[in-house]
């Protein structure tokens, strides 16, 4: 008598099994690692606002100190006077206004547990309709929302994040942001005083343009290198939107030059 095979049985067309460990591929996971890895959050952002800034900022005072006067040493005084005075006050925004974005958090994160507590049917209503525009459906839509609203810190997390599109804010960053914005405007703004500590006033003021839109363009290229765009392209543009605001404070030096 012939044994009865086993009835077969297939998966449900919506189910795909997870790839075991051991079944990926080296070069799959040497792409994944290696050559294309997620870029952790790191301070570029900080970086990019304190220098661009600050050499754009100071950029535009000796420019215009200097076409005002022919005098180096006033230009250099003025330089390093703007530079401490906006490098103190970039960093101060910098830690006042990560600090403001963690209490902005915070207190949207009590309200959502307020409403919880006192609407809870409205507020899981707005998980079913957040979700349901997502394109689930059906019974996998309630369990998908009985599961959300099943912890109330999960609830509140996921309304944070998909109704509010709020992130939280580390409070212990602040101190770090102000930092890090802080000594890259001092950097930034030190780039353009260096040609008049060696030349001449009206020297100076064409290298310190040029070199400028060179630290300009490196940080724009960089940029573009680490994030998305064309490094060449997004160089090209931080150098001329910065060398054109700049320009502005040689505009104004221009028209109240000092007389000789």
């Amino acid at each position: 008598m012939e044994e009865e095979a086993p009835a077969r049985t297939t998966p449900s067309s919506h189910y795909l099994p997870p790839r075991l460990p051991h079944t990926i591929e080296h070069a799959d996971f040497d792409y994944h690692s290696r050559h294309d890895p997620h870029r952790r959050a790191s301070g570029l952002a900080d970086i990019i606002l304190g220098g661009q800034d600050g050499l754009v900022n100071v950029l535009g005072v000796i420019l215009g100190v200097a076409a005002a006067t022919s005098d180096a040493q006033i230009v250099l005084v003025a330089g390093l006077a703007a530079t401490f005075a906006e490098s103190i006050s970039m960093g101060a925004v910098a830690y006042t206004s990560t600090q403001a974005e963690a209490a902005f958090y915070e207190s949207e994160r009590a309200r959502e547990y307020r409403h919880i507590a006192r609407v809870p049917e409205l507020e899981r209503q707005e998980i079913y309709e957040i979700y349901q525009k997502k394109g689930f459906g059906d019974e996998l839509l309630d369990h998908i929302v009985q599961t959300i609203t099943a912890d109330q810190d999960t609830w509140v997390q996921v309304m944070m994040a998909e109704e509010h599109q709020l992130s939280p804010t580390d409070r212990q960053h602040a101190l770090r942001a102000a930092l890090v914005v802080g000594f890259s405007a001092v950097i930034g703004s030190l780039i353009p005083l260096f040609p008049f500590i060696f030349l001449s006033v009206r020297m100076s003021i064409i290298a310190s343009i040029l070199l400028s839109a060179l630290a300009l363009f490196i940080v724009g290229a960089y940029k573009a290198h680490v994030t998305v765009g064309r490094p060449s392209k997004s160089g090209l543009e931080m150098a001329i939107i910065g060398t054109v605001s700049a320009l502005a404070g040689y505009l104004v030096g221009l028209l109240l030059k000092v007389p000789t």
